[in-house]
């Protein structure tokens, strides 16, 4: 018998329950996020789950959301609906942590979470309003800062000019087929593709992505996504990459396409700091993220006037919806767009005025 049973059935349960969510088959990243949040909420009321009440979870989310650094609104909904699933859980008579809990401590964990006091999902993008699709310049002028970056490494005689020659065309990519950081990190030599309708772009007229965003429960989705000609100055960007400077890692065998100085895959976090130093060279606006090159991606392709379902396509989304979300097209294309329609409804105005 354990001399303080308290902390043993809390691990008893946070165990049952992340259990519970592998049976699902959902991905550990989400299941250890989870777990984390009922860990913060036990810290931050000093209290177990069957001695929550509504007070101590309302005081835990509205700390989180008035401190120096504000979570946004979908984080507290994911964090509230993590604190409600777990309570859904031990709360369930199947599993029977209320009674052990009545019988050790003289409480009963309790559903404290409901309609009154959750958030309510109103809007289908609740995201930062300042993340917004870059126009052409600012692409040009974040793809010149991390080549500017290169040279100037080289100029001091520094280490580190490879990786930066990597991180300029790593963005490029990633603009250039429309990627999440997710996907261009687990892109490999072999997902380079040729497209035999485009025999032109040689390796390099597609990307297979196997690591696109997974739905709950599902391994992760898996697409081609084709280089449209508006890119093709990508391809000799990356055949010098694949076939003259990643050589130089010297990365043996190693699959990744992206490799560093130790031989191995780079991280994540290293590509979201490829952008953000590139980004402050140029001088963008410190809100705009690594993301919002998927959002560039998409609008250009609408610009160059490509069907919304092949967009779609491209880009892996399930919904037309979502890829609309996405969409912030210039003033200059829906001009083009209202001159076409004028011209297509006042062809005689039109004809004669040119005339």
């Amino acid at each position: 018998m354990h001399l303080d049973p308290a902390p043993a059935v809390f691990e008893a349960m946070i165990e049952g329950w992340a259990r519970q969510q592998r049976v699902r088959f959902l991905q550990p990243d989400t299941i250890d996020g989870r777990i984390d949040v009922v860990r913060r909420l036990t810290v931050f009321s000093n209290q177990y789950p069957w001695q929550w009440r509504a007070a101590e979870v309302e005081a835990f989310v509205d700390q989180l959301r008035s401190g120096t650094r504000p979570i946004a609104v979908s984080t507290a909904r994911s964090y509230v609906g993590a604190l409600r699933m777990f309570l859904d859980y031990v709360t369930d008579a199947r599993y029977g942590w209320a009674g052990v809990c009545v019988e050790r401590f003289g409480e009963a964990p309790q559903q404290v979470l409901g309609e009154w006091n959750t958030i309510a999902h109103v809007t289908e993008y609740e995201g930062r309003p300042g993340r917004r699709p870059l126009s052409y310049d600012e692409v040009q002028a974040l793809f010149d800062a991390a080549d500017g970056r290169v040279d100037e490494i080289r100029a001091l005689a520094r280490k580190g000019a490879l990786a930066a020659q990597r991180d300029a065309v790593l963005l490029k990519t990633i603009y250039a087929f429309g990627l999440r950081r997710r996907e261009a990190w687990g892109l490999d030599l072999a997902d380079l593709r040729h497209n035999p309708k485009a025999k032109q772009f040689g390796r390099c007229g597609a990307v297979f992505v196997r690591w696109g965003k997974s739905s709950r429960g599902s391994a992760p989705k898996r697409r081609t996504v084709l280089l449209v000609p508006e890119m093709d100055w990508v391809v000799p960007v990356v055949t010098q990459w694949v076939e003259e400077v990643r050589p130089l890692f010297a990365p043996g065998n190693h699959p990744a396409m992206w490799v560093t100085e130790r031989r191995g895959r780079v991280s994540k976090r290293a590509i979201n700091e490829a952008f953000e130093k590139a980004r402050e060279t140029a001088g963008l606006d410190p809100v705009l993220d690594l993301h919002c090159l998927r959002h560039s991606y998409v609008t250009h392709l609408v610009e160059f006037d490509y069907p919304e379902r092949f967009v779609q396509e491209q880009v892996g989304h399930s919904y037309a919806s979502t890829t609309a979300i996405y969409t912030g097209v210039s003033d200059e294309y829906r001009n083009r767009l209202l001159t076409r329609a004028l011209q297509d409804r006042h062809s005689d105005l039109w004809d004669g005025a040119s005339s």
